[in-house]
């Protein structure tokens, strides 16, 4: 099963270099060496086994970006799964990059009607004002000149785990039934009284499905929480402190961080590179720390699952053997996903 997916942006926006850190496994220390693309780029990336990813990296000079939007118009915007444009944060041709992103959106609207779009504004350790404030003006612009078209707007980086919350979205929409497979993490986080369970794509290390799947707000909203997070339905009532009503209910007692997901891909995908280096090959890992105990194993031939569990009396080797026991069925329930 094939998904055709659109990277677009203008010239030098980096959308190569996040294609090759994601995909590649190049640490972010060599994007500097790779060079502008031309044309049009295509790559199979070959994903959970049977799910091959189309990914068409399009050249953002002027004269490409014209192609695509006469000549090849039909060509490059027919039959995509996904549109990804890309936007670099302290551009100064913000002007000319919408013109274009409007272009596309349209031509993409016209062969392609149901595909999904995100809009990464990139690069931004260089943004020069605070980062929050600079991504929610950046969003702002972004979906008002989309019109009514539905979009996703993220804020990445390739120097943090940025680039991987975008992607692991990214890559949830493409395959069918990943909520089944929530649900069946769900299951296996239960059998070992873990805290939490992860299912990560064997290469890119990129997240497939959790046991317990974030809201995960857009950016517009998350923005408006925070500037009225003491407004209406969130109003305390006369005389109650929100240390009590916090003390009612916590969701979350052991105080994850909220971008553990995807810094843990980042530092898998480092530790692997360094073990390329000197020729030696991850295949799993533990950690028995005062805190937590986690276990990071393969699960099916495409994927490696996390365990993490904050019972001292839980060992690893009983989690361990709850992965071997769950392989079967999560083999079945990927070969399910792929094929409906």
């Amino acid at each position: 099963m094939k998904k055709k997916v659109l990277l677009m942006g203008a010239s030098g926006s980096g959308k190569t270099s996040m294609r090759s850190l994601i995909f590649s496994n190049n640490p972010a220390s060599l994007t500097s060496r790779l060079g502008a693309t031309i044309d049009v780029e295509q790559n199979h990336v070959r994903f959970l086994g049977d799910l091959i990813l189309n990914l068409w990296d399009c050249g953002g000079q002027d004269a490409f970006m014209d192609s695509y939007l006469s000549i090849q118009q039909s060509t490059i915007f027919q039959h995509v799964g996904v549109m990804i444009y890309v936007f670099e944060v302290e551009t100064r041709n913000m002007e000319k990059d919408l013109e274009y992103y409007k272009a596309c959106l349209a031509a993409l609207k016209r062969y392609s009607p149901n595909a999904a779009v995100f809009l990464l504004v990139h690069k931004m350790d260089l943004a020069r004002g605070p980062r929050a404030e600079t991504l929610a003006r950046k969003a702002k612009e972004l979906k008002d000149a989309s019109g009514d078209a539905e979009v996703t707007v993220f804020g990445t980086s390739i120097y943090d785990e940025s680039l991987y919350n975008a992607w692991s979205r990214i890559v949830h929409i493409l395959i069918p039934n990943a909520s089944v497979l929530s649900r069946h993490l769900a299951k296996l986080a239960a059998a070992c009284s873990a805290t939490e369970v992860v299912l990560f794509e064997r290469t890119t290390f990129l997240v497939i499905a959790t046991s317990t799947p974030p809201a995960a707000p857009s950016i517009a909203s998350t923005a408006a929480s925070t500037s009225s997070s003491a407004k209406t339905n969130g109003q305390l009532s006369a005389g109650t402190s929100l240390e009590d009503h916090e003390s009612e209910y916590d969701p979350d007692p052991h105080k994850m961080a909220p971008t553990r997901y995807e810094r843990t891909s980042e530092l898998i995908k480092a530790f692997k590179y360094s073990c390329a280096r000197v020729r030696e090959e991850f295949h799993a890992l533990e950690m028995e720390l005062p805190e937590f105990t986690a276990v990071l194993d393969e699960l099916t031939r495409n994927t490696y699952v996390l365990i993490v569990v904050h019972d001292p009396t839980i060992e690893t080797a009983a989690l361990r053997m709850n992965i071997r026991l769950a392989r079967p069925k999560f083999e079945e329930l990927q070969g399910d996903s792929l094929l409906s």
